[in-house]
């Protein structure tokens, strides 16, 4: 696995004492909750994604977004929110992830946002479909003090990029990436950095190796991997790779197909990490897309009453006792990234 440097060294340098000590109660608390299989949680979240916005300009085969096909409401997350729940929470916070569904830069005030968390001295994060990195955003990007941008690009061709990204334009995308890049060097600036995340289906297996000439070609500092999540997968499915190490599911001897990652009774998720969604609501993780494990409401009760509240040791005990009673667990698969 590669390092990257500038990377690495902007996070560490963010690290404080008392995130370091909220870190190890959450990990110390995690162990022990396995060793005891009773929900222990003694720090609070050391991630937490926010969700900018549920709207998408794209329509991706295998998203609730790009499906338009939520059971919840569309909208985007409001400033004076966000505000709220940062000033809460970024004395133990190291990473802060700007996205869940939806594509963050059609929130206006999302790098408005951003800017605010890295005031905080927070490790902030964003994955980006590009087309809006033209060059006044990606100059409003780079100033922001955004750490680490992820643009998806899952092709190297118009052609094969589109059949997983519809209705996208891969040139924009590239676009994109280079108004970024020419942004940091004007500015002289360390951050972004920028990842090239590279969704491994069957249609663009192929292009594996030219994602990353391409990558280099543009001055993009990473490229990574990942593996795709697919929802009606028990039959086969026309996005599973035929390369095996990028495929989250096998074929068994009867024809049919399981998710490979065995279901353990823990989840690490549970303990560091959790999701907010546009509204408020505060959700187990990235697998509740709809939102249906709602485990409290920030507009109603503060954040350190809701992650230690008897509704969220409910569900982690669900977890401990077997999840795969829990539908959102059922096509898990931890390490969903591939290191290349």
């Amino acid at each position: 696995m590669p390092i990257y440097w500038n990377d690495s060294l902007n996070f560490i340098r963010k690290i404080t004492p008392r995130r370091a000590w909220n870190f190890a109660r959450v990990l110390l608390s995690y162990y022990l909750t396995r060793f005891l299989r009773r929900p222990v949680q003694w720090g609070l979240p050391v991630t937490v994604s926010v969700e900018p916005t549920t709207a998408c300009n794209l329509r991706c085969p295998e998203c609730p977004s790009g499906l338009r096909a939520f059971s919840r409401d569309t909208g985007n997350m409001k400033e004076d929110f966000f505000r709220r729940t940062v000033d809460e929470l970024h004395r133990d916070l190291f990473y802060l992830y700007f996205y869940f569904q939806g594509e963050p830069y059609i929130n206006p005030k999302f790098l408005d946002m951003v800017r605010y968390a890295h005031e905080k001295r927070i490790f902030t994060i964003t994955s980006t479909n590009g087309h809006f990195l033209n060059s006044e955003n990606a100059r409003r990007t780079v100033e922001s003090g955004l750490d680490r941008l992820i643009i998806s690009v899952d092709g190297t061709t118009q052609e094969t990029y589109e059949q997983y990204r519809v209705e996208g334009k891969l040139e924009a995308v590239l676009q994109g990436a280079r108004n970024v890049v020419a942004w940091k060097k004007k500015l002289g600036a360390r951050h972004p950095h920028i990842v090239f995340q590279f969704l491994v289906v069957r249609p663009n297996e192929h292009q594996i190796p030219e994602i990353f000439r391409l990558a280099k070609e543009i001055g993009v500092d990473e490229v990574k991997l990942k593996t795709a999540q697919v929802y009606d997968y028990e039959h086969g499915n026309p996005l599973i790779p035929t390369i095996d190490r990028f495929a989250r599911y096998r074929q068994q001897a009867d024809g049919s197909w399981t998710v490979k990652n065995a279901l353990a009774n823990h989840c690490w998720k549970l303990w560091h990490s959790c999701v907010i969604t546009w509204d408020g609501l505060v959700v187990p993780c990235c697998f509740d897309k709809d939102a249906l494990h709602r485990l409290g409401d920030l507009k109603k009760t503060s954040f350190r009453q809701l992650w230690h509240s008897p509704a969220y040791d409910t569900f982690r005990s669900n977890i401990l006792r077997g999840r795969d009673q829990i539908d959102i667990c059922t096509n898990c698969t931890e390490g969903c990234t591939v290191w290349a």
